[in-house]
């Protein structure tokens, strides 16, 4: 292959329509324009912009014993929806997945309305276009107008939907986050519906991976008491007046809260960060399960 090469690894593969039902063994080759994968009877190639969907795990019930760490490509080919399957040592298949969708997503054009909401206030900004770039769990939006980015670990939710910009309907990606004490919604058109599914699972795979990782946060009863309070009450309220610990005990839980950068003290008040927001959420989630 003549492009530049971005991954190469040794794994196993399956295509929908192999003759066997086993995967085989072989080569995995990623380019910023195709899949490669090339057994020892077996070769295939994957133009990128025939993906449409990348999934970490998402394998067929009927092939679930075959793959351990694996992620999947659904693609088209001569207008039939496949799959292809890769399976490799979970490092590897992370690392891949990164890739893969750096490929598909770093440098595409979108259009973006930043910020389209500010607290409860809708803003109508300019539309502008700007490069798209996914790294290290943030989104980069680089225009002749300015670049700003989304730390993922400020954003609160993100929903697909169908936007009116510059005379045409265009799927959307409407991304609410709190980089500071005040939430903002952006907009981001992508060029196609196939763009947007791909920005949409890239989100949600750093996105639980950020959760997990926040999961491991430790905490202490207390220190989960005052956070569900602080999250219970909402902005204004002193947390002394709503939990159910003497002043004093409560002040130093909030004071290692504030090291661990889970509540900020702002002209409102104590109020959870971003991640104070997210391991709240997690936990709330642990207990209604």
């Amino acid at each position: 292959m003549s492009e530049r090469v971005i991954a190469d690894f040794v794994g196993r593969f399956y295509l929908t329509d192999m003759n066997s039902a086993d995967p085989v063994r072989g080569r995995i080759i990623l380019s910023p324009k195709r899949l490669v994968l090339a057994g020892e009877d077996r070769k295939v190639t994957v133009p990128t912009d025939s993906m449409f969907d990348v999934a970490i795990g998402n394998v067929p019930p009927e092939m679930r014993e075959f793959f351990n760490n694996s992620l999947t490509v659904a693609y088209e080919d001569d207008g039939h929806r496949r799959m292809a399957i890769v399976e490799a040592d979970s490092d590897t298949i992370d690392k891949f997945a990164t890739v893969l969708f750096r490929a598909h997503l770093n440098g595409r054009t979108v259009l973006v309305k930043h910020p389209a909401r500010r607290g409860g206030r809708v803003v109508d900004p300019d539309t502008k276009e700007a490069q798209l770039g996914v790294d290290d769990r943030t989104l980069s939006l680089s225009g002749s107008n300015g670049s700003f980015s989304i730390d993922l670990a400020t954003v609160t939710n993100f929903e697909k939907e169908t936007r009116a910009l510059r005379g045409s309907s265009r799927p959307s990606l409407s991304v609410r986050h709190v980089p500071e004490a005040t939430a903002l919604v952006t907009i981001i058109a992508l060029p196609s519906e196939r763009m947007l599914n791909l920005l949409g699972r890239y989100l949600c795979l750093e996105y639980s991976d950020l959760v997990e990782s926040l999961s491991d946060v430790p905490l202490s009863d207390e220190e989960v008491q005052v956070l569900i309070a602080i999250y219970s009450a909402g902005d204004g309220v002193d947390p002394l007046d709503v939990v159910a610990v003497d002043a004093s005990r409560t002040t130093m839980i909030l004071n290692g809260l504030a090291e661990k950068n889970l509540v900020a003290d702002t002209d409102e008040g104590t109020v959870l960060t971003p991640k104070g927001r997210i391991v709240v959420n997690s936990r709330l989630e642990e207990v209604n399960d």
